[in-house]
């Protein structure tokens, strides 16, 4: 990396730019305590695409995201990231992956600069100069480097999300995982969250994985969804299906139909 290129048309993330990888997720099953969480589902995300997972509360999308990032492994069934098995020392070594959590998972106690250059500096990934360069790129791609000084705690819930994400290019990712990225902001916050992530895909050309209830997120960015329900895969193919989407559980969850008359809404009546 050449430590005298600062500038934001100076990329320091070019070396991954062609490194995208692929994922193979073949007849995975997970139980916990014999509680079957997910069943025997295949499919595969091509290097630089984005697949969103979609799928109400509890069908398993975020159980399925750890077992990519290789934070659990599953009962039954492989996962493959470039080939390698994602919960492997080795493979992690090999790729580049990071996961953007749903709460954002900041230290409140480090300053954003400081939680963004945690892990560079842990594994020795450059000089103090070099990491500050990838650092203060990674805050200008998302537009937040006036906030580097600032606590975590000083920061509103949409640039909480856009801080999680700047720490996530820090380690030049090949592979990204996003759990619930426009969960709990405002449209229009939610609208710049999806901008940003399908700038990346040309910005860097990473993979992105997206897990998310929201359908605006799926028709404006995704290249494929697929979607989960109690988990099994019902459903996979081009974001343009959930427009009109012939399966009635696909069109229920999407368009749901209120009772007035349930007792919930009693309180609604006066």
């Amino acid at each position: 990396m050449d430590s005298a290129c600062c500038s934001k048309t100076c990329n320091p993330f070019t070396g991954a730019e062609a490194n995208a990888v692929g994922v193979h997720v073949d007849k995975v099953s997970k139980t916990y305590s014999g509680v079957s969480v997910l069943s025997n589902i295949s499919f595969d995300v091509q290097p630089g695409e984005i697949f969103v997972l979609m799928g109400p509360s509890g069908s398993g999308k975020s159980v399925l995201l750890r077992q990519i990032a290789g934070l659990e492994r599953p009962t039954a069934g492989s996962i493959t990231v470039d080939g390698q098995d994602p919960s492997l020392e080795e493979t992690r070594d090999r790729v580049r992956l990071a996961l953007v959590f749903q709460a954002g998972a900041l230290f409140n106690s480090l300053s954003v600069y400081d939680n963004l250059a945690l892990y560079p500096r842990e594994h020795r990934l450059g000089s103090e100069a070099e990491i500050r360069e990838r650092v203060m790129h990674a805050l200008q791609i998302l537009s937040v480097e006036k906030a580097a000084s600032k606590l975590p705690s000083d920061l509103s819930g949409g640039m909480k999300k856009r801080v999680s994400i700047a720490r996530a290019l820090v380690i030049q990712p090949q592979l990204l995982l996003y759990d619930e990225p426009t969960s709990e902001l405002d449209p229009v916050m939610a609208a710049t969250i999806d901008e940003i992530i399908a700038t990346l895909k040309d910005e860097i050309r990473v993979t992105s994985i997206v897990v998310s209830h929201d359908r605006d997120l799926a028709l404006s960015i995704a290249d494929r969804v697929g979607f989960l329900m109690d988990g099994r895969l019902i459903h996979i193919g081009p974001p343009s299906g959930l427009k009109a989407p012939e399966d009635p559980r696909i069109a229920d969850f999407l368009n749901p139909k209120i009772d007035i008359r349930n007792p919930r809404f009693k309180s609604l009546e006066a």
